[in-house]
């Protein structure tokens, strides 16, 4: 078996294997390698570690081939070569997932190491490769965090660095695997070649000596020395050539019999040991919540929930934070630490919430504070193209295709300028179209996380618009009314049925009562099935009819679009609307959600929803002169598709997504009498 070898670093073939540390002492040991660990200001050229990545995937394969095919064979193979055969598809799992989330650019923001033999590889891989030696590869989840945070009080790492700690763990135990798993390949074929010799040489009987003396210039390792003593074990050394002579070579050695099979067998319970850590750690890797790794860990996550508020946002927002102090630190010469420091005091002495001067209006003042110097995409970027920028693009790119089809095909003739300027005109329109879907990124709206329930102070209705026709559909709409319900977090939550009786010749039907009672008992029903603090969780709210002289019939005012105005109108303390007399909604409602009555909500939308209308960011402030809203959110409308209601995280945009499948929702700053709600 013959694996390809690379110089430096990864020519080096023993495991990934030191003394084994407790948790106090891998503590002292992470005090004095973060003293020794110097950040070079420029990196040597170091190997890919993509590249790698490959080399190890493809090793690991042969070994497994190798030893699978020793099984077929009725071979017996070592416990490690078992934990590798019974496990391969979880590390094939996490090949792939490195793959995924080793990103190209993986080594180029994370500090790099000056001297050692990682100089010129990032600082964590430093952190991950002594925790995997040291720990003998077995990952304990308090045992990291001890060890990531010992470090951290002699040199704090940044927020990249503590995000990458999982992929670069990753990396390491594939590493420690592939010289493990090259390890047993080479025992296989040792193993194989010792019994060959010692068949053939005990086939050659009274010719053994000559036999012998053809192999003195054949090497001989330890552990093909050891599978050759064990193949003899039993037989007279006197009448066994073939011992005498394995005692000759390993006296020229200065070793014994005992010695290479003690050897071998310390390497055996050694590897199988490592093997299995191997893997388990991998299982664990799978189960453990990086997300909470990294909030135990980070100080400038530390930091920031000393302020007000930030605790309470959900997990999307509080990376963005994160995310635009990694920014501006990259981009000044402040480090993460000062960073936070001053955009809390400049979010202080406002006082506003701290993404105002990390992500929003307040961005420009704190890039001045600290002198930042966008890169050039983040100048690009902040370009104003606007419309004239758009119509422009799209001016030079079918340009473009029409210079490149005049050139082409030699064509001067008007009409045939005419007709390809059309087909340019289309392929510039959608090749500029595609470069903005591309290199523009949609703005996530900032969020609570309302973890817990909603409370009062955000108090929602959630409203159904219907047409009730007869008792199937009342049943219908109930049932999934009851459906809304149950997938919500509970707390100030209320559904209503907000309905309609069908167009007719008069204003009261022969049926209307007898279908609006019915709806009143089960929404009663409902009430009596799930009991709160909060009022009634249920509420039906009919609306009357009205005579509309343009149409010659009885209906509900404005049909579809007049049931939100009302119910917007109600909720203010009118008292004149079309709704049934005595209807009654909960005290306090701050926000509407309006939803089709074929429309599913899944579990936890509508947390992320009101957590999302909820921010200080997003609450909207209302211009009383020019009776609009001028900033945040007054209407907060997605766009969702059948197979993706709210998206795959839950989460609402600031503008329209590329439109590559899944959900495509925005946000719209609105005005008049919807301020304070959104539908």
């Amino acid at each position: 078996m013959i694996f390809r070898r690379r110089s430096g670093l990864w020519s080096d073939t023993a495991p990934i294997r030191a003394e084994i540390f407790g948790p106090e002492r891998l503590e002292h040991h992470a005090l004095s390698l973060a003293a020794a660990q110097t950040i070079s200001t420029r990196p040597r050229r170091v190997a890919s570690l993509r590249r790698r990545l490959q080399e190890n995937g493809a090793a690991l394969l042969a070994a497994y081939r190798v030893t699978a095919r020793s099984v077929e064979q009725g071979q017996a193979i070592t416990p490690a070569a078992e934990w590798l055969l019974d496990n391969f598809l979880i590390v094939e799992t996490q090949l792939r997932q490195i793959r995924g989330d080793l990103p190209p650019g993986y080594c180029r923001h994370l500090p790099k190491l000056d001297d050692g033999f990682l100089a010129g590889y990032p600082r964590v891989m430093g952190i991950a490769w002594a925790y995997v030696a040291h720990t003998d590869s077995l990952l304990s989840g308090p045992m990291l965090l001890r060890f990531i945070q010992s470090c951290q009080t002699v040199q704090a790492l940044t927020i990249g660095e503590l995000w990458t700690v999982a992929i670069t763990l990753r990396i390491v135990l594939i590493e420690n695997l592939r010289r493990l798993a090259e390890q047993i390949a080479v025992a296989v074929d040792q193993r194989q070649a010792a019994d060959e010799l010692v068949d053939r040489v005990l086939a050659d009987g009274p010719s053994a000596h000559a036999a012998l003396a053809s192999l003195q210039e054949v090497d001989l390792p330890d552990l093909m020395a050891a599978q050759i003593a064990k193949r003899l074990r039993g037989m007279d050394p006197a009448e066994t050539p073939l011992a005498a002579w394995l005692d000759r070579r390993l006296v020229a050695k200065g070793l014994s019999v005992d010695d290479v099979v003690n050897n071998a067998l310390n390497r055996q319970g050694a590897s199988n040991v490592s093997m299995r850590n191997i893997v388990t750690s991998m299982r664990r890797m799978v189960e453990m919540d990086w997300a909470e790794v990294f909030g135990a860990t980070s100080l400038v996550a530390a930091r920031l929930r000393l302020s007000p508020g930030y605790a309470a946002m959900d997990f999307a927002t509080r990376n963005d934070y994160r995310t635009a102090i990694e920014e501006l630190a990259r981009g000044s010469r402040h480090d993460e630490a000062a960073v936070t420091e001053v955009a809390l005091a400049t979010a202080g002495a406002v006082p506003v919430d701290p993404g105002v001067v990390l992500i929003g209006t307040g961005r420009p003042d704190l890039e001045r504070a600290l002198l930042f110097r966008p890169n050039l995409s983040q100048r690009i970027a902040r370009l104003p193209f606007g419309l004239a920028g758009y119509l422009l693009a799209m001016a030079a790119a079918t340009l473009m295709f029409l210079v490149v089809a005049l050139r082409a095909t030699g064509q001067h003739e008007p009409a045939f300028i005419l007709t390809a300027g059309f087909v340019a005109a289309e392929a510039g329109i959608a090749l500029v179209h595609l470069i903005i879907s591309r290199s523009v990124t949609p703005k996530r709206l900032p969020g609570l996380g309302l973890r817990q329930e909603i409370p009062p102070q955000f108090r929602t209705l959630v409203a159904v618009p219907v047409l009730l026709s007869g008792p199937a559909d009342l049943a219908e709409v109930l049932q999934r009314l009851e459906v809304h319900h149950l997938s919500s977090i509970g707390g100030a939550v209320h559904c209503a049925l907000l309905s309609d009786g069908p167009d007719a010749d008069a204003e009261t039907g022969s049926t209307d009562g007898a279908l609006i009672c019915a709806a009143q008992a089960r929404v009663a029903a409902l009430n009596a099935r799930y009991p709160s603090a909060e009022g009634d969780r249920f509420l039906l709210l009919h609306r009357l009819r009205r005579w509309n002289p343009a149409e010659g019939m009885w209906m509900g005012w404005e049909r579809k679009r007049g049931k939100p105005a009302e119910l917007n109108r109600l909720l203010r303390g009118a008292t004149d609307t079309s709704l049934l007399p005595g209807t009654k909604v909960p005290d306090g409602v701050r926000f509407v959600v309006t939803l089709d009555a074929d429309t599913r909500l899944p579990r936890d939308t509508l947390r992320r929803l009101i957590g999302k209308m909820a921010h200080p960011m997003n609450r909207p402030v209302m211009d009383e002169r020019r009776q609009r809203v001028t900033a945040g959110h007054g209407i907060l409308q997605p766009q969702v598709t059948p197979l993706m209601p709210v998206g795959a995280d839950g989460s609402v945009y600031q503008r329209v997504t590329s439109g590559r499948g899944g959900m495509e929702p925005f946000a719209a700053a609105r005005s008049d009498i919807y301020q304070d709600l959104f539908w």
